[in-house]
């Protein structure tokens, strides 16, 4: 699925590594360093390992077969050198690989066999017709002739039993021609259509069958000149094809060789785990891996460990792989979210690239001033650090990043709406927010709080819709009736009830249309309703008669809870406002009552160091409460409504290398 709002986790193999038991630790320390196989708990061999065995057995023998024929076309002896360090080989494809080059070899051979049956044909029929041409010289077509009413043959018939052969097919010939030699007798024989098989039955008890001609223009005398012509061409055919063999074999020879010495190794390590699992000297080591990773760990194990049998296989219905994430760069570092809500199932969806644009889309709205990001920026490169145990981690290294990005998106905001502190600007230095923002459409509306709070529930209403369309999706994908109505009837209401109900409650209108349209919005709504307490009944039977309700009320609490959104906005801006206001009267009291330079200076130092112990302060507890927020409006808003999670953690077996560490205590 494209990762445009949901994600799939990627695709895991079965990996079951069988050894000899004094080879398992050097598999072991193998895997170890390879490092992308996520080790489960092993078990003894199965009915299931002892038939992938012997299926591979069975491949082995295959491929034997091919090479034993691809080499026996090789002429004389010839050495070659097998590479120490060459790559293992998979099974499937040696057995693709010389099942093509077999097939390819056999089809010239056919082709060169043919060759040579036309040769010999050519030859013993030449003798006959040489015999033949002494008496006629008809074309070769005439002399093997089917006709409506008249058909030839030609016979080949010991002198002897010519004259018997005559005899009795002589009423059913209408002419015959005979050119003898010193033993044999060769007969153009034309006779009635009708009488052909009676002729050809005599011919064949006497022990003879008609000579199969060539269906050629060439005349017998003709055919007698050229016939060593056409044998000549043939034998040169034959050659080439010969050739083309030898240059095909020889080619490949290198590439033959080690496939035979790699089937040779596996046919002696299987026979060896055979005869070894009948007596429990072997170990069992198997985990998942990636699947863009099969071939790379198979070949690696094979090329380090002499006798290992690995069979990577997809997972069952009944399996249970562990949950490897794959997200865009950019996404990637939210998967930390969605982990603290609940790991993706495998096989399931990856909800991390809707929560990544919606979780910091959140945060920078509510945080939404340009230093306060650009001090958490500077917090989440010098100080995050600090307050972990162990800062190397993958986990803090994505959480660093998911603070860049939010703190990015609320920089971006506060230079849009030309926050900065607040109203410091104003305060101190007079300059309207309006003449610093870039888009004061922005500053107007995000200052006002009843329009901040209008935009937050328009939010609401697009981020909680998105998530019961992807659960209306998520029903018909496992053809869920229930879910199907119930958001079915959910979004009629949304479509033709809200607009009814503030109409005829509020008296707005929310849609510029006739009276007499806001009263017929009432039926599709009526319907709507319906389809809600339907599905409920359809996904929590009896007790869908009360839950209905909680449906039907959810959808305006869970928009009303966007107003977090605006809440927490403009309590971020008017803390900072305050603390603006408190350090300016502060400051002002001092210096009014201090007097001359010393009070200036005095009153200077007290409202910086409140300022900065203030706006701190601010710092932390708006970039606390965005986050909570942020995460609450994607968690129950949002995921609750199409998530499941409940995914077991991708976690290789890996050599972990520390960069550095801390020995000995502070003292």
């Amino acid at each position: 699925m494209i990762p445009l709002l949901i994600n799939t986790p990627e695709t895991m193999f079965k990996i079951r590594v069988v050894t000899a038991k004094d080879a398992s630790a050097k598999a072991l320390e193998r895997l170890q360093a390879i490092g992308v196989l996520h080790i489960e708990e092993p078990q003894e061999l199965d009915p299931a390992d002892i038939t992938a065995i012997e299926e591979k057995r069975n491949l082995i023998r295959k491929i034997s077969v091919n090479i034993n024929d691809i080499l026996s076309n090789v002429r004389g002896e010839h050495r070659v050198l097998i590479p120490e360090d060459a790559p293992a080989q998979p099974l499937d494809k040696i057995l693709h690989r010389t099942d093509r080059l077999r097939d390819k070899c056999a089809r010239l051979r056919e082709d060169a066999t043919k060759l040579e049956a036309d040769i010999s044909n050519m030859e013993g029929l030449g003798r006959y017709l040489d015999i033949l041409a002494q008496e006629i010289n008809l074309p070769l077509r005439d002399l093997n002739y089917s006709g409506s009413y008249v058909s030839a043959r030609v016979f080949v018939l010991p002198v002897e039993t010519s004259k018997t052969f005559l005899e009795k097919a002589g009423p059913h010939i209408l002419q015959h021609v005979t050119a003898s030699s010193k033993e044999e007798v060769v007969l153009y024989t034309i006779a009635r259509t009708t009488s052909q098989n009676m002729v050809e039955a005599l011919a064949r008890d006497l022990g003879s069958l008609p000579l199969e001609i060539p269906d050629e223009k060439l005349t017998l005398r003709d055919f007698s000149a050229k016939k060593e012509e056409i044998i000549g061409r043939k034998k040169e055919e034959i050659q080439e094809l010969e050739r083309e063999i030898e240059t095909v074999t020889s080619e490949n020879l290198e590439k033959i060789a080690l496939y035979r010495e790699t089937v040779s190794r596996e046919d002696e390590m299987l026979s060896a785990i055979e005869n070894m699992s009948e007596t429990h000297y072997v170990s069992l080591i198997e985990g998942w891996v990636p699947q863009t990773k099969t071939d790379f760990i198979i070949s690696e194990i094979h090329k380090s460990i002499d006798n290992a049998f690995v069979d990577a296989r997809k997972p069952t219905p009944t399996d249970e792989p562990p949950t490897r994430l794959q997200n865009p760069v950019a996404i990637r570092p939210f998967e930390v979210i969605v982990s603290l809500f609940s790991l993706p199932k495998y096989g399931g969806w990856d909800p991390t690239p809707s929560v990544a644009y919606f979780f910091a889309f959140f945060f920078g709205l509510m945080l939404c001033d340009v230093v306060y990001a650009v001090g958490l920026l500077i917090l989440a490169r010098f100080v995050l650090d600090k307050l972990v145990d162990d800062p190397s981690t993958e986990g803090v290294d994505l959480f660093r990043k998911v603070l860049y990005i939010s703190g990015g998106v609320s920089l971006i905001f506060g230079a849009l709406s030309g926050t900065y502190l607040g109203d410091f600007l104003y305060m101190f230095f007079g300059i309207s927010l309006q003449s610093i923002a870039l888009v004061k459409w922005v500053q107007t509306q995000l200052s006002d709080p009843i329009s901040f709070i209008t935009i937050s529930l328009i939010i609401g209403l697009v981020h909680v819709n998105i998530a019961h369309i992807l659960g209306l999706v998520k029903g018909a994908m496992e053809g869920d009736w229930g879910m199907i109505v119930s958001k079915a009837g959910l979004f009629l209401v949304e479509a033709f009830g809200i607009p009814y109900i503030f109409k005829a409650m509020l008296g707005i209108e929310l849609i510029p249309l006739s009276p007499w349209v806001y009263g017929v919005l009432a039926y599709p709504m009526t319907v709507g309703l319906i389809l809600i307490v339907v599905g409920a009944f359809m996904q929590m039977g009896a007790l869908g008669s009360v839950f209905w309700i909680f449906d039907l009320t959810g959808i305006l609490g869970d928009i009303m809870s966007y107003s977090r959104l605006a809440g927490v906005g403009l309590a971020t801006f008017y803390l900072a406002s305050s603390f603006n206001l408190l350090s300016n009267w502060v400051s002002s009291t001092v210096s009014s009552v201090v007097p001359g330079m010393l009070g200036a200076v005095l009153a200077f130092a007290i409202g910086m160091v409140m300022l900065t112990i203030f706006h701190v302060f601010n710092l932390f507890l708006s970039s606390l409460a965005a986050f909570i927020h942020s995460l609450r409006l994607c968690f129950v808003e949002f995921l609750l409504k199409f998530y499941e999670g409940g995914g077991k953690e991708y976690n290789p077996f890996h050599l972990s290398v520390r960069r550095e560490t801390i020995v000995g205590k502070k003292f």
